[in-house]
Formats: C-alpha cells, structure tokens, sequence
C-alpha cells in the first residue's frame, strides 16, 4: 500500500477515535450524580467541610469581607446558593468573614446630624435610619440618643433620633395692657414668651400681637408703657 493511500486511513482513524472518546467522556459526565449544595452561611471551616464532603463537594476559600453579625473566620457568603443542585466534585466557592470593621461605635448624642456623619464616615460606618421626635431638653437637629450605643455590639445598621426641638405650645395672647413691667414679665416667663418694651413707664399701655392672638412658645410680645 502506497504512502499516499496510508496518510487518510490514518488521519480517519485518529478522527474516529477522538470522536469515540469525546462521546465516552460526554456519556460519564452526564451520569454524574447532582447533588444539593448545604447552606454554609455562619458555619466554621471544619463544619462546612464536613457538609460539602457529605455531598460529594469540597471547599474553595476565595476571599475575605467585614461584617459585624458574622465572627471572624466563619463563613460570610457561598457562590452558589444554598438548596441549589449542582454536579458531584465541584468546588463550593466561600467568603469569611474579618468580623467588625471597627471595634466600637463613637458617641453621637447631642452631636449634629451633619458631625455624626463625619465622625462615623472615618470608621467607615454610616446612618441607616433617621428617626426624628421632639424633645424639651435636646437642641433641634441635634442627636438625642443612638443605636447601638458604644457599650453594645458594633452593628454597620446605625439609628439615630435627632431632635425636633420642643412641641409648639400654641396660647391666645394674654392680655397685658394695665399690667405692670414686672406682671408682665412673670406672665411671659410662665408662658415661654419673649418681651420688649419700650418708654420709660410702669404700666403696659399697648401690646403686639393684640390680646386673644394666637402666638406660640417662644414669640416676642412688644409692649409700650405709660
């Protein structure tokens, strides 16, 4: 047999072969078992090499993330979620955990909203939630209390209260013509109100806003004497 003839049965049979073994390795890989990967989420190295073996499956650490539920070394996050089938022998790809970023939580209280935002923005934290209410002792926009606060367990979920200032107390303007300077200033003190006068007499001759007025905690009253 020539030369010429040889080279095609030759290069036919290789073909052939790999053909025939491409079908073999496609058959057993189709026969491979599927399995149920577990949940390995809060679970330690050791335990969740226990359950990935169970299943026919292995560990593959891939990295590391902050997180402040999760203690450090456990498991944070798997690439394919729990209850998910997958192929026998695939490696589960896994993130630990580093634990907290920063080990307590800054004093917010009686911070402004604006300063305890750039206080937690150096520890990498910042406010989730924003809940404001009035209150009589704590300057409007300033931070009432917190959550967590320093002596509790470092969250990245922080909550703040930040004040309203006072409820308004709204009064119908007493009526302070004929009064003296000092009747009036006792009656505005009792009613939170601010006033300013003007001449150099002892009794009040006019007021503004008029008795009967609505006015609020915290307004002036102007008063001219006699």
């Amino acid at each position: 047999m020539s030369n010429l003839i040889k080279i095609p049965i030759y290069l036919l049979t290789f073909v052939l072969l790999g053909l025939i073994f491409g079908y073999l390795t496609f058959k057993v890989l189709s026969f491979s078992r599927t399995v149920d990967v577990p949940a390995l989420y809060g679970k330690s190295l050791v335990e969740a090499n226990e359950l990935l073996t169970k299943n026919g499956l292995y560990l593959k650490i891939e990295g590391e993330d902050y997180d402040s539920t999760v203690l450090p070394g456990y498991i944070l996050r798997q690439d394919v979620p729990a209850g998910n089938k997958v192929k026998e022998r695939r490696g589960i790809k896994v993130i630990l955990s580093k634990g907290p970023r920063v080990q307590s939580i800054p004093m917010l209280v009686s911070e402004t909203l604006l300063n305890a935002e750039s206080i937690l923005l150096q520890k990498g934290l910042k406010i989730a939630k924003v809940i404001r209410v009035h209150s009589d002792t704590v300057e409007k926009d300033r931070i009432v209390a917190q959550k967590p606060q320093p002596d509790e367990r470092v969250s990245d979920y922080i909550t703040v209260l930040v004040s309203l200032g006072p409820h308004e107390v709204i009064y119908y303007c007493p009526d302070f013509e004929g009064k003296s300077i000092e009747e009036a200033k006792e009656l505005a003190d009792r009613l939170k109100l601010k006033i300013e006068t003007e001449g150099l007499g002892k009794k009040i001759k006019i007021q503004k806003p008029k008795p009967g007025t609505q006015v609020k905690a915290g307004d002036t009253i102007y008063l001219q004497t006699e």
